[in-house]
C-alpha cells in the first residue's frame, strides 16, 4: 500500500501544522482573553517563520498524493502564513525562479525601476503588498492554476472573515494578524536570498545562508543556491546537492547568517581549494558525486530554471 506521503521525511511538520491549527482553533473557539491570544501569537512567530518555508517547499514538491489533503494543509498553511493555495506555486515558482536573474521581471524583484536597490522595508511592503495580485498576473499563463488560487483564496479569506464576524477579537488574534505578520516576516526573510546580486550566472545569484539553526526551522532554504539550480529537488536532498556545487559558489556568498547586511561583510569561508582537498572537483566529480548522494536525477538535470521550475506533482491539480 502506498504511503499518503509523497516523501515520509514530511510527516513530522505535516503533523506540527495540522497540530498548530486544532491549538488555534481551540484558542480561539474557547479563549476570551486578548493576552493569552497575543501570547500564543508571540509564541508562533518563529514556528510560523518556519512554516512558511514548509508551505514554499510543498508547492515545488506537494506533500500528499492526494488532491484533497494537499489542498487541505494548504489551507492550514494559509491560515497560518497568509499564504493560501497556489501562491507560492504561481508568484514563486513559475514566476520567481523563471525571473529571479532579471530584475525587470522578478516577481520578488530586489531592484527599483531606476536599477538601485531597495531598502529592507521598502522590499518587504513591496512584496508582501504585491503578493496575490504579481501570482494572479503569472497564472495568465496558468489559467488552471488561477482558477485554483482564486477559487481558495475566496475561500480563506471568507472563512477567516466569518471567524471574525462571530468572535471578533480571537478571530483578529488569532488568525488575521498572524496571516499579516508572518507574509511579512516571510517577504523580510526572502530578502536575504538576492538582494543586491546582478549577474546572468545562476552559481553567484543567491546567497547561501549555512547556519544549522536557520536550516532546521527552514528546511534547508539556506542553501538557496542549490534550490535554484534544483527547484524539482526535495528539501530534504538539499544538503547533499550544496556539498556537490559548493566549490562552484563564490565564497563571498556562503556564511552563517544574514549576509547582505553589513555586518557580514566580512565574511570568508575556507577557499574552494581547501573545501576540496586540493584542486577543485570536475564538473564529472560533482555529478559523480550527486549520484552517490542519491541525486542522480538533479545530475542529469539542466540548470535551468524554466526547465525544472514546476513541481513533479504539477499534476495535482
Amino acid at each position: 500500500m502506498k504511503s499518503l506521503f509523497r516523501n515520509p521525511v514530511d510527516r513530522a511538520r505535516t503533523a506540527i501544522v495540522f497540530l498548530t491549527t486544532g491549538v488555534s482553533v481551540a484558542l480561539y473557539a474557547l479563549v476570551d482573553n486578548p493576552w493569552i491570544l497575543l501570547g500564543y501569537w508571540v509564541l508562533m512567530l518563529v514556528p510560523r517563520g518556519g512554516m512558511s518555508a514548509w508551505n514554499h517547499h510543498h508547492q515545488h514538491c506537494f506533500t500528499f498524493r492526494s488532491t484533497a489533503l494537499n489542498r487541505a494543509v494548504e489551507l492550514c498553511y494559509g491560515l497560518h502564513t497568509g499564504m493560501t493555495t497556489h501562491v507560492w506555486l504561481l508568484h514563486h515558482v513559475l514566476g520567481h525562479h523563471i525571473n529571479y536573474l532579471d530584475q525587470t521581471k522578478d516577481e520578488s524583484r530586489w531592484m527599483r525601476a531606476d536599477g538601485t536597490k531597495m531598502g529592507l522595508l521598502e522590499y518587504v511592503l513591496v512584496v508582501s503588498g504585491t503578493a496575490y495580485g504579481r501570482a494572479y498576473a503569472v497564472g495568465h499563463k496558468h489559467p488552471k492554476h488561477q482558477r485554483v488560487l482564486v477559487q481558495y483564496s475566496l475561500l480563506m479569506f471568507g472563512l477567516v472573515a466569518a471567524l471574525i464576524a462571530y468572535r471578533p477579537i480571537p478571530g483578529l488574534i488569532v488568525f488575521a494578524l498572524p496571516m499579516v505578520s508572518t507574509l511579512l516576516w516571510t517577504s523580510w526573510a526572502t530578502y536575504d536570498h538576492h538582494a543586491g546580486l546582478t549577474t546572468d550566472d545562476p552559481y553567484a545569484a543567491s546567497y547561501n545562508l549555512e547556519s544549522p539553526l536557520y536550516n532546521f526551522v527552514s528546511a534547508n532554504l539556506g542553501l538557496h543556491t542549490a534550490h535554484h539550480l534544483r527547484p524539482g529537488v526535495h528539501w530534504s536532498k538539499l544538503p547533499e546537492l550544496h556539498a556537490t556545487i559548493r566549490h562552484k559558489i563564490p565564497d563571498r556568498l556562503c556564511g552563517p547568517w544574514q549576509l547582505t547586511r553589513p555586518a557580514q561583510a566580512a565574511i570568508k569561508p575556507a577557499s574552494a581549494a581547501a573545501r576540496s582537498g586540493g584542486e577543485d572537483p570536475s564538473a564529472a566529480d560533482v555529478d559523480a558525486r550527486l549520484a552517490d548522494a542519491g541525486l542522480a536525477e538533479a545530475a542529469a538535470s539542466p540548470v535551468d530554471p524554466a526547465a525544472t521550475a514546476v513541481p513533479r506533482s504539477a499534476d495535482v491539480a
